[in-house]
């Protein structure tokens, strides 16, 4: 009887990452996943608690990858500089060139299935997005299966405070007029669609669109929010002139990538799911569902 090579998990220290590692756990998979020295000891142990072995590597090491990829059957790559950094690290060094040593190591490693979560195709030109197409290109091209995921919105980043959407103090940065939809997905989602397109033939050598359920304006998103909290939201728009004349002045690529993103925000991002959820079938979590988690937590730390 042949033996079942085990998945490894590139970014699995990142949420979605983990998320993922979570999941594939429970779908009794034999997960290996790549930790820095540098990573977080908890996060680690975290993973080793799930019954994840780790192996020691750096996507801007190619060597470190060669080692850790031996025997491994299938790989999937989330990992990114744009949440968070260590010395070393930006678009260059991780999303392009970092992904790049990911996608051959694996190819010289004799890795069957390839994995990899990008980003929806925006309209504009930014760093991070060439990053993304560049790696996208060398995967195709490869021997293996690939399944190529590309997400919208996630809820937990662009509908949290650390990019101005606020409900515990009732207060929300909108991009843009706010009018356009959005069709925001979950980072739990994104894993489900992972671990599902690991062995569902229709999401083989695909590049598959992702979003939420429904789609929903930011303006409609406050309205729920104020509905759940029975208290109107102090808004504050950036208009798109301003976000633009800001992706044209930065001199950073992460600065850049996201004043892009905040421009695809506010042209809006639908994406329709009745296809895929036909063929990957996922329990979608609807921008209400993830209100009233949030407020589930917030009531649950009072």
């Amino acid at each position: 009887m042949e033996t079942v090579k085990p998945v490894m998990v590139v970014g699995a220290t990142g949420k979605l990452g983990t998320e993922i590692c979570r999941q594939l756990r429970a779908a009794n998979k034999t997960v290996k996943a790549i930790v820095r020295t540098t990573s977080n000891p908890a996060t680690v142990h975290a993973l080793h608690k799930m019954g994840v072995e780790t192996r020691l590597g750096d996507v801007k090491d190619r060597a470190s990858l060669d080692k850790a990829f031996a025997g491994v059957g299938t790989v999937i790559s989330t990992v990114s500089s744009t949440m968070s950094r260590q010395e070393g690290d930006n678009i260059d060094s991780v999303d392009r060139q970092g992904q790049l040593h990911v996608v051959d190591a694996a190819v010289a490693a004799g890795v069957a299935q390839f994995v990899y979560i990008s980003f929806l195709e925006s309209p504009e030109s930014f760093p991070l997005q060439d990053a993304k197409r560049a790696v996208e290109k060398r995967i195709q091209e490869s021997n293996m299966r690939y399944t190529i995921l590309r997400p919208t919105f996630f809820m937990e980043v662009w509908l949290g405070p650390h990019l101005g959407f606020d409900p515990a103090n009732n207060s929300a940065t909108i991009y843009g007029h706010g009018a356009n939809k959005i069709s925001w997905i979950a980072i739990k989602d994104v894993a489900a669609f992972v671990v599902k397109a690991l062995d569902t033939e229709a999401a083989h050598n695909r590049i598959i669109d992702l979003g939420g359920p429904e789609a929903l304006s930011p303006l409609e998103v406050v309205r729920l929010f104020e509905v759940q909290n029975e208290e109107s939201f102090q808004i504050q728009y950036v208009p798109e002139e301003v976000l633009r004349s800001q992706k044209e002045s930065a001199q950073d690529p992460l600065q850049q990538s996201f004043a892009a993103l905040m421009v695809t925000y506010a042209g809006g991002a639908e994406v329709p799911m009745e296809e895929i959820l036909s063929q990957l079938r996922v329990n979608l979590t609807s921008v209400s569902d993830y209100r009233d988690m949030l407020f589930d937590i917030s009531e649950a730390a009072m």
